[in-house]
């Protein structure tokens, strides 16, 4: 029961928090972007019994919702028949005509949605799995006529509540505090809230009641007599609020063109800027015919705050260079990765630190002044991480760069821009009067109000998943023509988006079949992208600037990773819509705490899963055969390739490998020379991951954490090289075989992206990680996995990766003391 509840409180929360202005022309199956409020149109296979229960969960969470709004319409109505009452009399406070146009359609809409909750409160009340209340919601969608009369009406209701609130004071009070009672069950018996707001909220319902229907169809068996009916309410409440969407929004209609027409904020949000050859933080602005861009002003405490026009472009006059101009344009250095690293390392820390100052009840004072180091960190990480480059110029003449972290980002801000490019538009040059009226609207119009940094969360808010995600690639459908097509997914770790998988390309084909797995690593993550991509082959057409995509972006689709859905251990499937194309993808996950487990192979005559010393005796080799081939390869035909140990491999492709390298068959090389070269890496991976116990053993695991931690480095250098003489002899030959290896890799940073900080986060948490008995014993959550160890894991792989050249038998002969025994 409480589980429900919390389920209830969570999804009336998501929808409270919803925004109808930021579905634009939003169509059946068409993506938003994300973070916008509304959801990715996704068609799941239901599962019966759970469908029909989570089918409950929406119901209930929507009634409790639509209590709260049948009471806001009560609240809203109280005043209106007092009003009447005055009107006729010697001293009106509103005439009739101008209560008629405040309150217009009010009562109808109240009586809709009475009879409506009426009805449905008792099907969910008294629930059984065969109830239907499809028809409920049809006949709602069928009175939407009654919405459309409110909405043409509304921004004349709004001028006629604020006009009559200037002149008459008794009318003003009574807008400012109207009454609205609390739910049954509520604390609060009564909240106050202005006129204004109230008017607001039977366009916002409009919104809730659609996503509702996206969740309720989303949990519906096919089969189901709900079905059809739940299906024709969504039509009619898409094509609804498609027709109202541009005519709706109070805050974006409050600035007009100079021509006297409405110009309106379509999409807003922080972008790191290249000004005079350094990154700055800007807030971004697309109006209908102009693109803004500012930045917040420093003000004194309690003060409004501002913004600041950078420059502006008119939409008529902004054109998207051509890979060509691109090559032209000074190109951006990167951020050094080790330097990336630190940060991230360093809010860890910080995160950690906070975590344990509020469990110690700690003063607010000590975590006020950790949550503002950790605000600078993230913020310098927010700067300094983006790479890929999103160009802009203005037909006369000055060219602009943004940076961007993601493919995905700026082929929506392109298509923006692109779609408001169709209408007919004009050039025009704005006053610095008009340039102040409009950068002044820009405070009250923003829809994205925080930096996107943790440290702007709410401490309730999800944390995010850490271990990791399986997902399967299926198949896409919907292509107008044949294509050489391919899909990336991303997930996101520590604010920005981060590419981690891609598929094979399918050839000339407009139904693409990749079945394809992949394992991919989550950090803290909370949403999953999938890019569909055209590959390009015609070579005039390669970009010199190394993060420019020439590829073309044909769909893509975001869907946040719910812990409850994800964290199963079946397979989940689920259809992603992006522009007409649809893709089936599967995923289940796999928490930290869950992947620390390693379980011994039975079968010792495999590799997988055997101990090193096992393997090593029997081939009677110092380096396990599968180690010294995979290396080979990757070293032969891999080391310049992009994201080489951190693009994951496809699994299917690495459970064949594993497959015949545990039957030692004959045919190894000859797979090997055939594989895809980032199947070997993740078969590389997978066996250092499946050993019974770490290459840098159990035993060994907190010496080598306190090592890592000393700040004397003649001490540090002391243990770590103890530490590496301490290890078993098969060990510590891998170990260094290894190392050379990836400093080989790390040598070809400036083609395949990989430097000693990226391959000591790849590797680190492979080769040394705690026994289970001793995460049980020190950490509290999987986040704490993340932030306390692996960090500290990444640091000791990179402190050898830093280390001069290391050999066996200078390490055995020396004999250096270390004062604690091990």
């Amino acid at each position: 029961m409480e589980e429900e509840e919390e389920a209830i409180g969570f999804l009336d929360k998501v929808l409270e928090e919803e925004d109808v202005f930021l579905l634009e022309e939003c169509e059946l199956g068409t993506p938003t972007s994300p973070g916008t409020g509304s959801p990715f149109l996704v068609a799941v296979k239901v599962e019966a019994g759970k469908g029909l229960e989570m089918r409950k969960l929406v119901l209930s969470g929507f009634l409790a919702s639509e209590e709260i709004y049948i009471n806001q319409l009560e609240a809203l109505l109280l005043p209106m028949k007092p009003l009447k009452a005055t009107a006729t009399t010697s001293q009106p406070v509103l005439t009739i005509q101008q209560i008629e146009t405040i309150f217009y359609k009010i009562q109808d809409i109240y009586e809709i949605h009475k009879e409506f909750y009426d009805n449905l409160c008792p099907k969910v009340q008294q629930w059984d799995s065969q109830v239907t209340m499809g028809h409920l919601f049809q006949k709602l969608a069928s009175q939407l006529g009654v919405y459309k009369a409110f909405v043409d009406n509304y921004k004349v209701a709004l001028e006629t509540a604020e006009k009559c609130s200037q002149s008459n004071n008794q009318f003003q009070k009574i807008s400012e505090e109207l009454k609205v009672k609390g739910p049954k069950d509520s604390k609060d018996s009564h909240t106050s809230v202005t006129m204004e707001a109230l008017l607001y909220k039977p366009i916002d319902r409009v919104t809730r009641s659609t996503l509702v229907l996206h969740d309720l169809l989303k949990h519906t068996p096919v089969d189901h007599p709900d079905y059809p009916l739940l299906q024709d309410a969504l039509r009619i409440s898409q094509n609804f609020l498609s027709s109202i969407n541009e005519d709706i929004d109070p805050r974006r209609t409050a600035v007009t063109t100079p021509k006297g027409e409405t110009r309106q904020l379509v999409k807003d949000g922080f972008l790191v800027e290249v000004s005079e050859g350094s990154r700055k933080l800007r807030h971004v602005f697309l109006f209908t015919d102009v693109l803004l861009c500012a930045k917040l002003k420093k003000t004194s405490v309690g003060k409004h705050q501002q913004y600041d026009c950078k420059w502006y472009v008119p939409l008529a006059d902004l054109v998207f260079p051509s890979p060509e101009e691109s090559e032209a344009s000074p190109q951006v250095h990167p951020f050094p990765d080790h330097e990336l690293e630190d940060m991230k390392m360093k809010i860890s820390a910080l995160k950690s630190e906070i975590q344990k100052e509020k469990a110690n009840k700690g003063q607010s004072r000590a975590i006020e002044r950790l949550k503002k180091k950790m605000f600078e960190n993230e913020f310098l990480l927010l700067l300094n991480s983006p790479t890929i480059p999103f160009r802009i110029h203005n037909r006369n003449g000055k060219s602009y760069l943004f940076l961007l972290s993601s493919d995905y980002e700026r082929s929506e801000w392109r298509e923006a821009i692109q779609k408001l490019q169709k209408k007919d538009l004009q050039a025009f040059v704005l006053s610095s009067v008009e340039l102040q009226v409009l950068t002044g609207s820009c405070f009250k119009l923003r829809t994205v109000h925080n930096i996107p940094v943790t440290s702007n969360k709410d401490d309730d808010e999800s944390p995010g998943l850490y271990g990791f995600l399986h997902v399967i690639v299926h198949s896409a459908k919907g292509f107008k023509q044949s294509a050489n097509l391919y899909c990336t997914l991303e997930v996101d770790s520590f604010g920005y988006f981060v590419s981690k998988a891609k598929t094979r390309v399918f050839r000339d084909t407009t139904e693409p079949k990749w079945d394809e797995e992949f394992e991919i690593e989550l950090e803290g993550s909370q949403s999953l992208r999938i890019l569909c991509y055209e590959k390009c082959y015609d070579k005039t057409k390669v970009n010199k600037d190394n993060n420019e995509i020439v590829d073309k972006i044909m769909g893509k689709g975001q869907i946040q990773l719910d812990p409850q859905t994800v964290e199963t251990k079946n397979w989940h499937t689920d259809v992603i819509e992006m522009n007409g194309i649809k893709v089936e993808f599967s995923m289940k996950f796999t928490s930290r705490d869950m992947s620390l487990k390693r379980t011994p192979s039975k079968k010792q005559t495999g590799v997988f899963g055997v101990k090193i010393s096992v393997v090593t005796k029997r081939e009677r080799s110092k380096v396990p055969y599968i180690v010294r081939q995979c290396v080979e390869e990757v070293e032969k035909r891999g080391i310049e390739e992009v994201g080489i140990y951190r693009i994951s491999g496809v699994a299917t492709d690495i459970q064949a490998l594993k497959a015949v390298f545990d039957a030692n068959n004959k045919d190894i090389l000859l797979m090997l020379s055939d594989m895809d070269i980032n199947a070997i890496a993740g078969t590389l991976k997978l066996y250092f991951r499946e050993l019974p116990e770490p290459l840098l053993t159990d035993r060994l695991y907190p010496a080598f954490m306190e090592g890592i931690a000393l700040s004397d480095p003649a001490a540090k250098e002391n243990c770590m090289m103890h530490l590496l003489r301490s290890l078993p002899d098969p060990n510590l030959i891998t170990f260094l075989f290894l190392l050379e290896h990836l400093k080989r890799v790390a040598e070809k940073e400036p083609i395949n992206k990989m430097s000693l900080h990226n391959l000591a986060t790849v590797f680190g948490p492979t080769l040394l990680r705690p026994s289970e008995v001793e995460s049980k014993a020190h950490l509290t959550s999987a986040a704490d996995i993340w932030s306390h160890d692996v960090m500290a894991q990444v640091q000791v792989l990179l402190y050898y990766l830093q280390h001069p050249p290391i050999s066996f038998a200078e390490l055995k002969r020396n004999t250096l003391y270390f004062s604690t025994d091990v």
